[in-house]
């Protein structure tokens, strides 16, 4: 069994200090760790923006992909290598904006992987623009008089879409975090793990404090089922979404790969696809 230390690297991460994004890798490593997985285990599947920058971070298989395409690469990864645990992540302008489209079929197929979002409410990596998670009203360099969109709300569009697994958390309560990312980990089907993880150098507005007044923290809500949808749905729509703890989880549900008629248990990766000169011969006569 490895340690959460066999996950790190020599690669020192470029983010702004105080970066929410530095719990997150922090809580994906410890979380490997705490499943039993060890890096060759592991394929980390990254797209675009500071968030994206993660899978170059940690000891294991690691793909930075390009701007909203994180989800098609990782879907690929463990279609090829189902033994492989396959952990797709990005920020929340790369899964709910470019890439929102690829989230909700990822949802929907529920292919057994963990997509985490670091959610900023703004696009960092470019220097401060509106994203889809920002509030209405808020003044950045693309929005100057204030955004006049509405904030997408991405966990009540998961479970409209099918979801299995959704949770929330806070990158600095990096306990909770790592417990999430363990579930996930473990769950069969799709995760989503959304993580409020705020960016200090172009958010003035959603920042550390901002989300501790804020936040309703599920492990405290007396009487809260997760296998219940209709609670869960009811519960992010009371708070706008500034829930955390694990809001959904439906064990019945068989997996993608459980349900693709004749797909091996042996990898694809690993099978071999050698075929004989006569073969390929008869193969090419077909076409003749």
């Amino acid at each position: 069994m490895a340690t959460f230390k066999e996950f790190r690297n020599n690669v020192k991460p470029n983010w702004c200090p105080g970066c929410g994004d530095f719990s997150v890798q922090a809580a994906i490593q410890r979380a490997a760790a705490n499943v039993g997985l060890t890096p060759e285990n592991l394929a980390v599947i990254s797209g675009i923006g500071c968030s994206g920058r993660i899978s170059g971070y940690i000891n294991a298989y690691g793909f930075h992909g390009i701007h909203g395409r994180a989800l098609p690469i990782a879907q690929g990864v463990k279609l090829a290598n189902r033994d492989l645990t396959v952990i797709a992540s990005g920020g929340d302008g790369d899964g709910f904006a470019i890439g929102m489209g690829h989230t909700v079929h990822a949802i929907r197929r529920n292919i057994n992987m963990t997509y985490i979002v670091m959610d900023n409410q703004i696009y960092g990596l470019t220097k401060g623009q509106t994203s889809p998670r920002s509030a209405v009203g808020f003044k950045t360099k693309s929005t100057p008089e204030g955004s006049i969109e509405s904030t997408l709300s991405p966990l009540e569009i998961a479970l409209a879409s099918g979801a299995t697994f959704v949770a929330q958390s806070f990158s600095s309560d990096l306990k909770q975090l790592t417990s999430l990312i363990e579930q996930g980990l473990q769950h069969e089907g799709f995760s989503l793990i959304n993580v409020f993880s705020p960016c200090v150098t172009f958010n003035k507005i959603n920042t550390y404090d901002w989300f501790k007044e804020n936040i309703v923290n599920l492990d405290s809500v007396e009487g809260y089922d997760p296998a219940n949808r209709i609670q869960a749905m009811t519960k992010l729509m009371e708070t706008n979404g500034m829930i955390t703890g694990l809001i959904y989880q439906d064990k019945s549900r068989k997996s993608y790969e459980e349900q693709i008629v004749g797909f091996r248990s042996e990898p694809l990766a690993q099978q071999d696809f050698k075929i004989s000169p006569e073969a390929f011969e008869g193969l090419l006569k077909e076409f003749k």
